[in-house]
């Protein structure tokens, strides 16, 4: 493949990679035998974010992160572009187990996060058309109401406030985003708009300032203590660590830790500004409802509408492949969606669709951690989420890996694992069974106006809700 083709194949995962300034073209690959004092595997958020606070923290630190593609090649450079408070993983189980004060510490860490991404793009020149504007969960159905008060009562439970997660009337609502059907909105001011790939690019020319090298078309085949290997080298370190997320399938001893569940999304033309005269919008806010089967938006920089949503069929075996990104019934769906929240799209051009696959683990339960004996070290398993809290996994590993004793290592989540998922053709009977029954949950409750508690109790245990 000559570097046209290479170019158009990398441009082609998303908008946000094909609308980038600039070469796609690869860094240099790894073609020799290497010694260093810690070496990652993904050059995607979570390795780069890990490679960042190390060379912050210790300048003398010997860094490589291998990348079987370029660096936001996959969930960091296609994602929806939100940085938020959210976090994968049971507030009550983690209760449980780790006491409500570790609980609450968690999600407050997982606040300040997007002010840590906020200010580090700042401090590095990194324009990846950051904004704070919160996020909006809607509800578009009588059931979603219950739903969504419900889960804004949860939140003041925890002692959070008015200040973090508010219901808004309809009216309310409306003034913010007006789109058809809403009956009110959760309104928190914990997110932020960015562009992927504008952030994970910039952070990876930010490592490479802090003296770390990235080597690019490097595919890592095993991962052992102290030891990667290449098709072309052999690296040996310290400290490896793994932040392969929904590629995680794809190596031989972690088949089975995390599965990989694609998400697809489309985005529109840019949209004149007589539309956002109707709707609103002005404070550029992310936006998801309450149904079951997730979907997600924001209001891009260049105004678009980027939208983005679950549905598209878990595939045998964990595979992965270039054409499970695109799902054409998948695609209209969304369309659909999209243009009966905004009717007045009318005829606006669908100029995008992508998708690609994030990392599920088996209790839907983030986790970071680091085996000091083994040298060996991980995070991920974000469910979706993992925009905000890869970077509070990069910082808790550079602090692991370096020994500093911080709040950041006592957090739950440090050392959480998971079990592993079932063999097939469990898995698969399993996770596309979980998602029929969202898409006919939704129906039902479309229809009737009425939450499906019993399903939703059921779905919870399942994808681990709180």
């Amino acid at each position: 493949m000559d570097d046209l083709e290479n170019e158009a194949r990398y441009r082609s995962r998303s908008l946000w990679l094909d609308t980038l300034p600039g070469s796609l073209s690869p860094r240099a690959t790894l073609d020799t035998d290497i010694d260093v004092d810690v070496a990652i595997v993904g050059a995607g958020y979570t390795g780069l974010w890990t490679a960042y606070e190390l060379a912050k923290q210790d300048p003398t630190l010997r860094i490589a992160v291998l990348e079987a593609e370029i660096a936001g090649f996959g969930a960091s450079g296609r994602n929806g572009g939100w940085c938020s408070a959210l976090f994968a993983g049971s507030r009550d189980a983690t209760a449980a187990e780790h006491g409500r004060d570790a609980a609450i510490a968690l999600q407050r860490e997982m606040f300040a996060t997007i002010d840590e991404v906020g200010a580090i793009c700042e401090t590095e020149g990194i324009d990846a058309n950051f904004h704070r504007g919160g996020n909006l969960n809607f509800a578009t159905s009588p059931a979603h109401v219950e739903r969504i008060r419900a889960d804004v009562e949860y939140e003041h439970s925890w002692g959070f406030t008015e200040d973090d997660f508010q219901w808004l009337s309809p009216l309310e609502a409306s003034e913010r985003i007006a789109i058809e059907g809403s009956l009110g909105a959760c309104y928190t001011p914990h997110c932020a708009r960015i562009q992927p790939a504008k952030l994970v690019r910039g952070l990876a020319e930010a490592v490479e300032r802090r003296g770390a090298t990235i080597y690019e078309r490097s595919l890592v085949t095993e991962i052992a203590p102290h030891l990667l290997r290449t098709e072309a080298g052999t690296i040996r370190a310290e400290v490896i660590v793994r932040a392969t997320e929904g590629y995680t399938p794809n190596l031989k001893s972690h088949h089975r830790n995390l599965i990989p569940v694609y998400s697809l999304m489309i985005a529109t033309e840019p949209l004149p500004a007589s539309f956002f005269d109707e709707v609103g919008w002005n404070e550029r806010e992310t936006f998801a409802d309450g149904r079951h089967l997730i979907i997600y938006a924001q209001r891009t920089f260049d105004d678009r509408i980027a939208f983005g949503g679950r549905g598209a069929p878990y595939h045998f075996g964990s595979s992965i492949n270039d054409a499970f990104d695109r799902d054409g019934k998948t695609f209209e769906e969304l369309r659909r969606v999209l243009w009966s929240l905004f009717p007045s799209l009318g005829n606006t051009k669908i100029t995008h669709r992508w998708g690609g696959p994030l990392g599920i683990p088996r209790d839907w339960y983030s986790s970071v951690g680091f085996d000091r004996a083994t040298g060996m070290a991980w995070a991920g398993g974000y469910v979706g989420d993992g925009v905000g809290t890869s970077n509070l996994g990069g910082r808790t590993l550079a602090h692991l890996i370096t020994g500093t004793d911080s709040d950041l290592t006592a957090l739950p989540w440090v050392d959480h694992h998971s079990r592993n998922w079932e063999p097939e053709p469990f898995r698969w009977i399993g996770v596309n069974a979980a998602r029929q029954a969202s898409q006919a949950l939704d129906r039902r409750e479309a229809k009737t106006g009425k939450r499906g508690t019993v399903g939703e109790r059921i779905l919870k245990r399942v994808l681990g809700g709180h």
